[in-house]
C-alpha cells in the first residue's frame, strides 16, 4: 500500500536520528564532557560547549521509557489518518532523560495511562526510505 501520510522533514543535523532508525537503534545527542542525554539536538545546558556540536555525540540508547502524558486523537487534520482513529499520541519519559513524542501502538487507547513502561519500536516504510519509531506497551512477565 502506497504511503499517504506527511513524510518527516529530514534536515543534516537530524539526519544520524534517522539513519539509525533504519538500523532499528533509537539514537540520542549526548554530551561528550558530563553524559547528560537530548533530544532533539541541543548543545549541553551544564557547561559551555564546542561550536557546530563538537562536544556532543549521537550515541544508540534504549529506547525504554514511560508515559509522561498523552492524548487520544479522534478527529484527524489530514487525511491518511482516517482510518486509525482513536490514537494515541505520547511524551514519553526515555529512561536516560529526555522526553520524546511519538504515538502508542497495540494498545487501545483507553488503556493508556501515566507510568506505562513502554518500548521504543520501530515502523519500517522501505518504499518511501524511512522508518518511524512509534511507542509499544512492554507486556508484562
Amino acid at each position: 500500500m502506497a504511503w499517504n501520510k506527511p513524510r518527516p522533514d529530514v534536515d543534516q543535523d537530524m539526519l544520524p536520528f534517522w539513519d539509525g532508525l533504519k538500523e532499528h537503534q533509537l539514537m540520542l545527542m549526548r554530551c561528550k564532557v558530563c553524559g547528560a542525554y537530548y533530544w532533539p539536538a541541543a548543545y549541553c545546558r551544564f557547561h559551555d560547549n564546542e561550536p557546530f556540536f563538537g562536544s556532543m555525540e549521537w550515541v544508540p540508547t534504549s529506547g525504554r521509557g514511560k508515559v509522561f502524558t498523552f492524548g487520544v486523537t479522534y478527529q484527524v487534520f489530514h487525511p491518511g489518518f482516517a482510518e486509525e482513529v482513536p490514537f494515541v499520541y505520547a511524551l514519553i519519559e526515555l529512561d536516560e532523560g529526555p522526553m520524546f513524542g511519538t504515538r502508542i501502538l497495540d494498545i487501545e487507547a483507553d488503556e493508556v495511562r501515566v507510568g506505562l513502561p513502554v518500548q521504543i519500536g520501530f515502523l519500517d516504510v522501505p518504499e518511501e526510505g524511512f522508518t518511524l519509531p512509534m511507542a509499544y506497551p512492554v507486556k508484562a512477565g
